[in-house]
């Protein structure tokens, strides 16, 4: 199977925001994979399609993903491999969205010990290994941990030059993480940075363009500005809807624009949004 003809035509249903049908289409490969004994190619679409799920919410399919995967990853004796740690990754990721830290940060600390062993320290797979901890540990209420571990996500991502999209997720995770640490002048610079650096690039935006946009929704918000808020919280959603379609985010995100609403005294169109975030089969 030619795997980058796989992740072309994903790309593709992604770009055409035809999100319901890159389930069928990574389903249908994985199978032909199967099929074919292509043990390569199953591991690149089981893997893609943990991440996948995790993406739409659909997190108990994204568990049972990642379960066959590394155990397909043992039969094949992979357990110490680079590649078999970035399954751990992506698992850890899929539990970490669903809420379940344990489980979380047991797999990301595998896939440490994995690539500090096989990997060299700058290289970029451990920005996002850094990244997906500190969310993690901010969860668990270590703040402090959590802005190291950014930090050292920024250092390396700062010297690739191709990287500009996760430097700006980077930056906004540190921003969100500065708000509650009551650092908000440090937080909005962060914020004002990454989405100028999604903006430059001339509509082609990041999935995570989102979690920027209503960063800066909860900046306004904190400052009293409420219709700049509802203004880029309102992006935020849209952006969601485009690359995820209506999931946890988005209802999380419709919920927000319904409290400022509200504090506005828009009673209608807050309403409307409430609707949107209590509606679990949107």
């Amino acid at each position: 199977m030619d795997v980058q003809h796989i992740f072309a035509r994903l790309d593709g249903l992604f770009a055409e925001n035809r999100i319901q049908e890159a389930e069928s289409f990574l389903l249908s490969c994985l199978e032909q994979a199967k099929e074919e004994g292509d043990y390569g190619a199953y591991l690149s679409v089981g893997n893609e399609l943990i991440g996948y799920y995790r993406s739409v919410s659909a997190h108990e399919k994204a568990f049972a993903m990642a379960e066959d995967v590394l155990l397909l990853m043992e039969e094949l004796n992979m357990e110490e491999t680079e590649h078999f740690a970035t399954t751990l990754l992506n698992a850890a990721t899929a539990y970490r969205a669903a809420g379940k830290p344990r489980e979380a940060l047991a797999d990301y600390a595998r896939a440490l010990q994995i690539y500090e062993k096989t990997i060299p320290a700058d290289d970029y797979r451990f920005a996002g290994l850094y990244n997906n901890v500190s969310i993690l540990l901010e969860q668990l209420g270590e703040n402090e941990k959590a802005a190291a571990f950014l930090e050292r996500a920024i250092a390396i991502v700062e010297k690739q030059p191709d990287a500009r999209m996760d430097l700006a997720t980077s930056k906004t995770n540190l921003a969100l993480l500065y708000f509650k640490m009551q650092k908000e002048a440090q937080a909005q610079e962060l914020l004002e940075d990454a989405i100028r650096i999604y903006r430059e690039s001339e509509g082609n935006t990041d999935a995570h363009y989102s979690a920027a946009l209503a960063g800066m929704g909860e900046a306004y918000f904190r400052m009293g500005r409420l219709e700049r808020s509802f203004s880029y919280y309102q992006q935020a959603v849209e952006e969601t809807k485009k690359h995820f379609g209506k999931n946890d985010s988005y209802r999380l995100l419709c919920g927000n624009c319904a409290a400022v609403l509200r504090t506005l005294g828009r009673l209608e169109e807050a309403q409307q949004y409430e609707n949107e975030a209590n509606h679990e089969g949107a």
